[in-house]
């Protein structure tokens, strides 16, 4: 269970800061009631993401697990390549088209004449479908073979993560008052010129660490010096 959330907690970070959640509760944090508006927010969002991902990992998932109701090391490992892989695309993709990216405008939004819970939730909605970071880790949590209540509780975990940037707003607001709007003026004026150099980064460096995982644990069962190499690096790779 502990490496299985060192893999969620990794790919849920470099998912985290995903422009179509952070600019909109940027322009939240800057409107009227703003912690009101964006734990409204949080809230759509988390509910949304957690309830989709939970009819993923506990419908078509557990079908899976009727059929290998205890998955050997092999298949959780190779999941795990599944999820690097998925995680290095998506960072040199991004990478390749940074200067393209930064051009254009983050996602606006205005909360007047309707609750931040629903546009939360919208949001989150429309994006579901093309999570692939998310994909990665729900397919990285049924291979895991835990049962239910650790699967929704690795699910938990994902999307708390996953909200850890706009939980900072409220604790941006809350601890500089005044110049809050000021602060996070500029952490969207900087969100615009870097994200996807950032978001390129950390695809990259996740996804190089779970893919080191699977692969390492799929060589470690050998006897010969690749074998040897590998369990010398999962003994000193957290996981």
């Amino acid at each position: 269970m502990i490496r299985l959330l060192s893999l969620v907690v990794s790919i849920a970070f470099a998912d985290s800061l995903n422009p179509s959640t952070i600019a909109p509760g940027l322009y939240l944090a800057s409107g009227d009631h703003p912690r009101r508006s964006l734990i409204q927010f949080i809230a759509g969002v988390f509910a949304v993401n957690m309830v989709g991902g939970a009819l993923i990992a506990l419908g078509p998932g557990l079908a899976v697990l009727a059929l290998v109701p205890h998955p050997r090391p092999t298949i959780v490992h190779i999941l795990e390549v599944i999820a690097g892989v998925v995680m290095l695309v998506t960072g040199v993709v991004f990478w390749q088209r940074r200067q393209m990216l930064a051009r254009h405008n983050l996602p606006s939004t205005s909360a007047s004449g309707r609750s931040s819970l629903v546009l939360g939730a919208t949001i989150a909605a429309v994006e579901l479908p093309t999570a692939l970071p998310y994909f990665a880790a729900i397919a990285a949590i049924v291979g895991s073979g835990q049962g239910p209540v650790n699967q929704l509780i690795a699910l938990g975990v994902y999307n708390a993560v996953f909200v850890l940037p706009l939980v900072l707003m409220i604790v941006t607001i809350t601890v500089a008052g005044d110049e809050s709007e000021r602060v996070l003026g500029r952490a969207r004026d900087w969100l615009q010129a870097h994200w996807p150099v950032l978001l390129s980064g950390l695809a990259l460096i996740v996804g190089l660490y779970v893919t080191v995982l699977g692969v390492t644990g799929l060589a470690s069962g050998g006897h010969g010096t690749v074998g040897r190499f590998s369990r010398s690096i999962r003994r000193n790779v957290p996981h």
